[in-house]
């Protein structure tokens, strides 16, 4: 057993690696992914997966990134979909070596969503991105007294997986915080894990606030979209506990020093969060990982372009967003040129091989490599995290259009913004060819059924973090009308966009439905 000494000299260790590791790859972009890849190719050599696509061969190739990418064709998770059964079911040794204990859920349900293997190695890397993440803001701000308090750490959901027992299933926060360190929980954890631990998100809040309400709380690293519903919470039932009219964290929290934020687009919240923070406000910290895992990080105060880690187990490659093409270009980290538009495929120690995350990103700088995220190149609605895709909402409208009697011409949907006083939303803006007798129902239907199929979105709806979706009928034609306008040609294949993360579609769709009426 480790002595107090011992772990402390542990963590020093660590820390003077994962800068040094940072250090590197800056300096080195290329050879950093190069050998990263080929001790990915050389760990899975002798798997099912190694041996079709022969990544021993591969390994002895001089240019090793042209090998791979003539080897290895992209794919998206239907390629996956029936391999990863097997190994949920127990399957060793198929794109990776050994047994997987730990799967993310992407998208959908535990049952018949998307299903993403994690390696722990994975989970490793991703407890050490976030570490870096900490103690790089650290020596940026000065802040080191954000250490003498507690950390508020809010992880996703994990639980037994149903199809297997040895398994555990759940948001990718949830899976890493099950091998952070009894010591970090210890000094730094604000919260118990059997609070962290209960399954329903809004009694979780409520535990929450009761647990933190006098505590000296210096951080808070956790989802943005359950950050507003927590700290609205929080200053409700602190007024009520000291019959007091406070208005702000700050007022509660008076040490609060920094806002740690992933899983979710930092953009779509901060604004409501300044306001929640209160004067002095909060540093804000964010990453960008996925089920697949963590990319990049914020390294400088008061940008919010981050720095893409390549030495996280992670290879990347990028395909232009307007490349569609059978067999299009796939561009490598030394290839990537900035403000252009890549959609992002990722090779990773879970044995993701040129995955298709769905992201669109772009690069500020390459020299070091930073990056945004620019939205998504699958047809997906994730701007709070409730990641309900297009064919999600097309069974939820087939659901609530049979339960109702209706049948539908066209549809789109749009986010209801975030505001002080609204939790953010869907608007489904219906053309109907039928319409149902009672909208109201409809929307219930149609609400119900996505709360079946999708996790994140039931997740959300149960802790109030997300509205009920707003229905709206437009008038005959208006879909038609606003395509004319929109577009300069008019055929059988033009569509209108399903969804879109942004309201101009909807508000042109919404002014030419009322002129029409």
């Amino acid at each position: 057993m480790k002595t107090e000494f011992g772990k402390r000299i542990a963590r020093h260790v660590e820390d003077v690696w994962a800068q040094r590791t940072v250090k590197k790859f800056i300096a080195d972009p290329r050879a950093s992914q190069e050998r990263l890849l080929r001790n990915l190719l050389y760990r899975a050599a002798d798997t099912e997966w190694g041996r079709r696509y022969s990544f021993a061969d591969v390994m002895d190739a001089d240019d090793i990134i042209e090998a791979y990418q003539s080897a290895v064709p992209l794919r998206d998770y239907e390629a996956y979909r029936d391999d990863v059964k097997r190994v949920r079911a127990g399957a060793a040794d198929v794109f990776w070596p050994g047994n997987f204990y730990h799967f993310a859920v992407s998208s959908g349900t535990v049952s018949e969503g998307r299903i993403i293997p994690v390696s722990i190695e994975m989970l490793h890397f991703e407890r050490r991105l976030s570490l870096t993440m900490a103690r790089t803001y650290i020596r940026n701000s000065g802040r080191a007294d954000m250490l003498r308090g507690k950390m508020l750490f809010v992880p996703g959901r994990v639980e037994e997986d149903p199809q297997n027992k040895a398994n555990k299933i759940g948001e990718v926060s949830g899976l890493v915080s099950l091998i952070s360190p009894r010591i970090g929980r210890h000094y730094y954890e604000a919260v118990p894990r059997a609070i962290l631990a209960l399954p329903d998100w809004g009694s979780k809040l409520d535990a929450i606030v009761e647990a933190t309400l006098q505590m000296d709380i210096r951080a808070i690293a956790m989802v943005p979209s359950w950050a507003v519903v927590l700290f609205s919470r929080l200053i409700s039932r602190y007024n009520s506990v000291h019959g007091k009219s406070v208005t702000s964290l700050r007022e509660i929290w008076p040490n609060l020093t920094a806002f740690f934020s992933g899983g979710v687009a930092l953009s779509s919240y901060r604004d409501l969060i300044e306001q929640q923070a209160g004067p002095g406000g909060v540093d804000f910290v964010e990453a960008y990982g996925a089920s697949e895992g963590f990319f990049s990080f914020q390294d400088r105060l008061y940008e919010t372009d981050m720095l893409l880690h390549l030495e996280n187990g992670v290879f990347y490659e990028f395909v232009s967003a307007g490349d569609t093409s059978a067999a299009p270009r796939r561009y490598s980290i030394a290839d990537v040129e900035t403000d252009v538009r890549y959609q992002l495929y990722v090779t990773t120690c879970s044995g993701l091989w040129s995955y298709a995350v769905g992201d669109v990103i772009q690069f500020t700088s390459v020299d070091p490599h930073r990056i945004i995220v620019s939205g998504r190149s699958t047809e997906k609605m994730d701007i709070y995290g409730e990641a309900v895709h297009g064919d999600e909402a097309r069974k939820a409208l087939e659901h609530a259009c049979c339960e109702t009697n209706a049948s539908i011409r066209d549809f789109h949907i749009a986010p209801i913004t975030l505001t002080k006083n609204r939790m953010p939303g869907h608007q489904w803006l219906i053309e109907f060819e039928v319409a149902p007798l009672d909208l109201d129902r409809f929307a219930l239907e149609l609400d119900r059924h996505l709360q079946t199929i999708n996790r994140h979105y039931v997740i959300r709806r149960e802790a109030e973090a997300f509205t009920a979706p707003e229905i709206i009928a437009v008038a005959d034609g208006t879909f038609y009308e606003w395509l004319k306008r929109d577009r300069k040609i008019v055929s059988a294949q033009t569509k209108v966009p399903r969804m879109s993360d942004e309201r101009r579609i909807a508000n042109e769709v919404l002014s030419i439905s009322r002129n029409n009426t």
